[in-house]
């Protein structure tokens, strides 16, 4: 009994006693309010036009998860009979190191909820950083991760690069040179011909005949825009290439090629 007693009164086992409670109850906390935001995340998935509240769900799991980590961490402290309070005050002093140490990351945190709250961009839009394109896979207090769609590798990104960052929004446009020859309103025929193909492509979201964009020696440049997921914008301008080309054998109309005069001198 007495051996029990001890053990019960030990002082380190009481502390590590209500540190164990402490650390249960914040990650309680942490699941059902992560429980809770993920059954809105998978609601918010099914519909259309929502992606701006994904991506807030996302960045609230990832403020929880530090706020809860940083409250555990004090109290933790507190129970081990450390001063937090006086911890803090004397935070104020090395705050101007740390300030500078951290400033970066300070920085990443403040672009975080700029890019959430100014719609910079959403979970799934397509995001360029440098020779890296690909969909937004998530956003946090401090990066941006992307799936760069040429290597299929994870990025990621340092959100106070964002004035870095280009979001495609699925545009392809295509110029059609023609020749010189063939009558404009037999041209603008051929246009609506491979538009109204273009529009039963499974990938296109829609296409469009936008006029006659330039004029060289030996063509008329006739050109098209189509809209599309991003992702998909190279396969999508490989189909629509080939859909120009068919169209054109079918018409028999064939791409201009430049043409060489020749002049030779009679001695």
């Amino acid at each position: 009994m007495d051996f029990i007693k001890d053990i019960v009164e030990n002082v380190w086992i009481q502390r590590a006693f209500w540190s164990v409670i402490v650390i249960l109850f914040s990650l309680l906390i942490y699941h059902v309010t992560t429980k809770v935001l993920n059954s809105r995340e998978q609601k918010t998935s099914k519909i259309m036009g929502n992606k701006k509240n994904k991506t807030i769900i996302r960045m609230l799991k990832s403020v929880i998860a530090g706020t809860l980590g940083i409250i555990t961490v004090l109290m933790v402290l507190q129970i081990y009979g450390i001063n937090v309070t006086s911890m803090l005050a004397g935070v104020g002093i090395a705050s101007i190191v740390i300030g500078f140490a951290l400033q970066d990351s300070l920085k990443d945190i403040i672009r975080g909820f700029v890019i959430v709250s100014d719609n910079y961009y959403e979970i799934g839009d397509v995001i360029k950083f440098g020779d890296n394109i690909g969909p937004v896979t998530s956003v946090s207090l401090l990066t941006t991760k992307i799936q760069d769609i040429n290597t299929m590798n994870f990025v990621s990104i340092a959100n106070r690069n964002v004035d870095k960052v280009e979001v495609d929004p699925g545009y392809v446009y295509i110029p059609i040179p023609l020749p010189l020859d063939l009558p404009v309103a037999k041209a603008e025929e051929l246009m609506q011909d491979i538009i109204k193909k273009l529009h039963h492509h499974d990938g296109i979201t829609s296409a469009a005949y936008q006029g006659i964009t330039a004029i060289s020696d030996s063509s008329l440049n006739y050109q098209i825009v189509i809209t599309c997921d991003p992702v998909n914008k190279l396969q999508i301008r490989r189909d629509t290439l080939r859909v120009i080309a068919t169209t054109l054998e079918e018409h028999k109309v064939h791409f201009p090629y430049t043409q060489l005069d020749l002049h030779t001198k009679n001695k």
